[in-house]
């Protein structure tokens, strides 16, 4: 879920390395940003939770673990997919729905790889990273119709 932080593994200390994780960074905080600048109360839990989740995957990625299977990066993102899956439950709102579905396709990445499917892992990066801009799309798509709704409504 949290893929925009890193590409193919990178850690944390090399999210501003490249021009994609420069490019990643600049959209995922500005799509946070305008979620909680515009967004109703949904949006901006979900804003939050990303930013948190993001930032404790730049913590829980280590270079040395380069072998074996994320279990702190699978527990953030199985954390995330509750997240989203209560804003879906509670909100009468779709764009929960499509976040929570892309959220699941994360975490049963994570459980093809901790299976041993033999999947190549470049595929599950790409995953992963496809995934978590799905979730960015999301997020700013519902959070652009909030704002439309409020202004429709006369509320700002």
């Amino acid at each position: 879920m949290f893929a925009p932080l890193s590409f193919f593994g990178m850690g944390a200390f090399f999210l501003l390395d490249t021009l994609p994780g420069q490019i990643g960074a600049v959209l995922t905080v500005g799509v946070c940003l305008f979620a909680f600048l515009k967004g109703d109360e949904p949006e901006r839990i979900a804003a939050g939770a990303f930013m948190l989740g993001w930032f404790a995957t730049m913590l829980a990625q280590r270079d040395s673990d380069l072998y074996g299977f994320p279990w702190a990066i699978f527990g953030l993102d199985v954390v995330m997919l509750f997240v989203l899956g209560a804003l879906a439950w509670k909100s009468g709102r779709t764009w929960p729905i499509w976040a929570t579905a892309l959220q699941l396709l994360v975490v049963m990445s994570h459980i093809m790889i901790m299976i041993d499917l033999r999947t190549p892992i470049a595929s599950f990066y790409a995953v992963l990273n496809l995934a978590g801009y799905g979730i960015l799309l999301c997020l700013a798509i519902g959070t652009f119709w909030a704002w439309q709704e409020r202004r429709a409504a006369g509320l700002e």
